[in-house]
């Protein structure tokens, strides 16, 4: 189903709250996963690498996901902490692009997430060696098991070398299909903690 074209005057002022109403349609509306989203980031070479993540949540604070701090993706934000998100909703024909820098979630946000993770979830965060080489499957099969029986019945505290990272936009750009290749484009630009708004050719 194609929407009514879109003026600038239909978007909010702050791209967080315009972000808030397409996510919510998307959530509504799709059948896949809505909070799935590509992150990419850059080497020291500079060559990007994208991945496919889960948004854990938004807000003024900014965008947040969860990793291993010594993955290939924790390590490039570590060297260069710049990310580049893209959400695409295919039955929306709808696609939001944020980039921004990245910093790590504060401790205490990052226990309280990962206290709410099923448990099997929670070992295998202890378990895999996020990017590193294995010799075989049965080997990180081995590092679960060893870690189930080290913690037995007991609550499962968070590993040190696991994360949330949070996205601090400061450009944005909705993007919406249209007939014959007229497609909405707009894009937020952060200056001096100050939101502009302008219309992009498509």
């Amino acid at each position: 189903m194609t929407d009514p074209y879109i003026e600038i005057s239909d978007l909010h002022p702050n791209p967080l709250n315009q972000f808030a109403t397409w996510y919510a349609e998307a959530r509504a509306r799709t059948t896949g996963l809505a909070h799935a989203m590509s992150l990419a980031t850059v080497d020291k070479r500079g060559r990007p690498a994208a991945r496919m993540v889960l948004l854990s949540e938004f807000g003024p604070q900014g965008f947040s996901f969860y990793s291993h701090y010594q993955s290939r993706k924790g390590l490039e934000i570590y060297k260069t902490p710049y990310a580049a998100l893209v959400f695409y909703w295919r039955e929306l024909d709808r696609q939001i692009r944020v980039e921004g820098t990245v910093v790590k979630a504060p401790d205490e946000q990052s226990d309280t997430y990962f206290a709410t993770r099923p448990r099997e979830s929670q070992l295998w965060a202890w378990a895999s060696p996020q990017s590193t080489e294995m010799k075989s499957r049965q080997e990180l099969i081995g590092r679960f098991d060893e870690f189930s029986g080290r913690f037995g019945e007991d609550e499962i505290p968070r590993p040190p070398g696991w994360g949330g990272y949070l996205v601090l936009p400061d450009h944005f750009e909705f993007w919406a299909a249209r007939p014959g290749r007229l497609h909405d484009r707009f894009a937020y630009d952060l200056q001096d903690e100050t939101w502009s708004l302008s219309r992009l050719a498509p």
